[in-house]
């Protein structure tokens, strides 16, 4: 077609060559970005990106705490739920409608009546809500009742997935996968930007590694190696990354002190009659207490609640 003078252009240095000079005639600023993720990479975007959900912040100075169940199993269990963390300090309710389950026979969740679930959840107590998207075909029904959309570390590569919900308005809360590495992580986010959705937020939740005194292995130290290459939100689930409740407050101390957005705890009435991952949900009283030791660390971290 006719080509028309570019504002600006972003790519690496030999396809910005390659251009025909009738293509960049006028462009007032070239940015050469040598990475392959270019949208969320930091040379695109120094300053840190903040993902507003209704009345909360994630990014840039603010610690959000995403807590609730794993699964959402009942209508008067979940709002029990949302009123309690909420009181003790959560931002956003968390709970799983769609549950990608490693058993086919395990409990797959409430799919439609879950999200039915947490809207009035949100409607009680003004938490905006997430929950996981697994399949394009759900994506209509998952955007209306939710806030931001979860994509599950089993799903991080699913870039038919990742191109669906970058079309999307609603916010972006992306997995690292189960064994990828910070570059893979990152170009799923890159996906998910290309299609026109910036308000992405990440999730280090933990990786498969050799050792088995924990359900995966917590990499820490990619908060502030991703931190350094994105200026995308990065947020820690130490509930999937211990499956242990006994290290969900270390672990959320460590990643409060190296400098994460925020937080992902699952939190249960009764942990050890939850339908799923029990073994790592927090009681009310534990999830006081971590809450507690958090909150003392933030002014360290130069972030706040």
């Amino acid at each position: 077609g006719e080509s028309r003078p570019l504002s600006g252009v972003i790519g690496d240095e030999d396809a910005i060559r390659q251009l025909p000079m009738e293509a960049i005639a006028g462009v007032e600023k070239v940015i050469p970005i040598l990475k392959p993720f270019k949208l969320v990479s930091r040379d695109f975007k120094p300053k840190d990106t903040v993902v507003r959900v209704r009345d909360v912040e994630i990014g840039g100075g603010s610690f959000a705490v995403m807590a609730g169940p794993c699964s959402v199993e009942d209508r008067e269990m979940l709002i029990d739920i949302a009123e309690n963390v909420k009181r003790m300090g959560a931002r956003i309710l968390r709970g799983g409608a769609f549950k990608p389950r490693t058993s086919p026979y395990s409990f797959q969740g409430l799919g439609e009546e879950g999200l039915k679930y947490l809207a009035e959840a949100r409607e009680k107590t003004g938490m905006p809500v997430i929950t996981e998207l697994m399949d394009p075909r759900d994506s209509e029904l998952v955007e209306r009742y939710t806030d931001i959309i979860q994509i599950g570390t089993r799903n991080m590569a699913n870039f038919t997935l990742l191109k669906e919900v970058g079309s999307m308005k609603k916010p972006v809360m992306l997995k690292r996968g189960l064994m990828s590495t910070v570059k893979e992580f990152l170009m799923s986010a890159e996906y998910i930007a290309s299609e026109g959705n910036l308000n992405i937020i990440l999730c280090e939740r933990g990786i498969r590694t050799f050792e088995d005194s924990t359900r995966n292995t917590l990499d820490i130290s990619a908060v502030p190696v991703i931190k350094a290459l994105t200026h995308l939100p990065i947020i820690v689930d130490p509930s999937h990354a211990s499956g242990r409740r006994d290290l969900i407050g270390p672990l959320s101390r460590a990643a409060t002190v190296v400098g994460a957005d925020g937080l992902m705890v699952e939190v249960h009435i009764n942990p050890e009659l939850a339908k799923s991952d029990g073994q790592q949900s927090l009681t009310y009283a534990q999830f006081g207490e971590v809450m507690d030791s958090v909150r003392e660390l933030l002014p360290l971290a130069g972030k706040k609640m």
